[in-house]
């Protein structure tokens, strides 16, 4: 009776943490993101007269906002430890990130491990699916420059038309340095039984921790952002400061036990304070072929070294050192307490400041 009771006990202070977490989450959203888009509509004539200032100002908020969402997962325990290649030197050159996709949570392991990668998050470009546009973070990606492509045989090459326009229009007006991708197209549950039937039908590698990736999108970023060279000089067509890509950066997300965190528990919390690895692997562009033959090898090969990558992670509970001689070296990733309340309390703030005005207006007018 006594162990009934004590579970009993313990299930209603998850539930009870869950409801708390959910409710705070959902204002947190009410003041932040409405605050976002009213100081970017506020500052429209700066927008006019000076874009990148515009832009500089609209990439600290778009961290603040990502760094809120990495609270979320951080006040529950959820945290992340580092692999590979340190990336933080070349956090200010442009690069290509191309991610292995397990699942919602995804998304928001990215959010908080670049937070501490210098003006990354301020920076980047996310490709994602189209059905985020509908999220309560859509409008936010919207007004950032996200592109979210739709899946599916029926709009591959429209989207691939899309992406080039959108890329020449928002990457380097916008001063944008990172731009991420997942090029399975989708979550690891859902495309790997395609995904084998395909490799077994082109007698390609089986892999059961990744799948096969595309390479539609990567292409086009390839093609579309990287220097164009002539007689082996690179040279700046575009009569602005961006000189293309210069790194590639293959980062692969494993979780404990193979079981992926979703959005879902980053809300409500409630699983148990969980480490999620993250391993990066920088390759120079210049290693990185255009060719569509020669990139899907490339790309191929890239994945068929994550399934190393995770069986070798799933069996030990690290990652190998790309020679094999021995294990890698980890690194904890921290955000810094302070300064997450500091964001937290100045979004509250604004949202306070902005009902004051609109209601001030509000009265006014009627």
């Amino acid at each position: 009776m006594a162990q009934l009771l004590d579970r009993a006990v313990k299930l209603g202070w998850v539930l009870l943490k869950s409801v708390l977490r959910f409710l705070f989450m959902f204002f947190n959203n009410c003041v932040a993101i409405p605050s976002y888009c009213l100081y970017l509509l506020l500052l429209q004539p700066l927008r006019i007269w000076d874009s990148s200032t515009f832009w500089h100002i609209e990439g600290i908020m778009f961290k603040w906002l990502l760094a809120m969402v990495s609270s979320w997962g951080w006040a529950a325990g959820y945290t992340v430890t580092e692999w590979g290649d340190d990336v933080r030197p070349i956090s200010e050159e442009e690069a290509m990130v191309i991610v292995n996709h397990q699942s919602t949570g995804d998304v928001c392991t990215l959010m908080m491990c670049l937070q501490d990668k210098g003006t990354v998050v301020r920076k980047m470009m996310w490709l994602m699916d189209h059905v985020f546009k509908y999220t309560n973070f859509g409008l936010v990606s919207l007004i950032h420059g996200d592109f979210f492509i739709r899946q599916g045989k029926a709009h591959r090459d429209k989207q691939l038309v899309y992406l080039k326009e959108h890329l020449d229009k928002y990457y380097n007006s916008r001063d944008r340095k990172w731009i991420v991708l997942f090029p399975e197209g989708g979550f690891l549950r859902k495309r790997r039984e395609t995904s084998q039937l395909f490799a077994k039908k082109h007698s390609l590698p089986h892999l059961s921790h990744v799948t096969l990736p595309r390479l539609g999108a990567t292409h086009v970023i390839l093609k579309t952002l990287s220097a164009q060279l002539e007689n082996g000089n690179v040279v700046n067509k575009t009569g602005n400061k961006h000189k293309g890509l210069k790194w590639v950066i293959d980062v692969t997300i494993a979780y404990p036990h193979a079981r992926p965190m979703d959005i879902q528990t980053w809300i409500f919390g409630y699983k148990a304070p969980t480490v999620t690895h993250v391993h990066y692997r920088m390759y120079p562009i210049k290693e990185v072929p255009v060719e569509t033959e020669a990139l899907t090898d490339w790309l191929y090969q890239r994945f068929v070294e994550k399934e190393a990558l995770l069986a070798h992670f799933y069996d030990t509970g690290s990652f190998p050192t790309l020679d094999r001689q021995k294990e890698a070296v980890s690194r904890q990733m921290t955000l810094d307490p302070v300064w997450l309340c500091m964001v937290q309390s100045f979004a509250v703030a604004s949202g306070y400041m902005w009902y004051s005005v609109l209601q001030y207006l509000y009265c006014c007018v009627f």
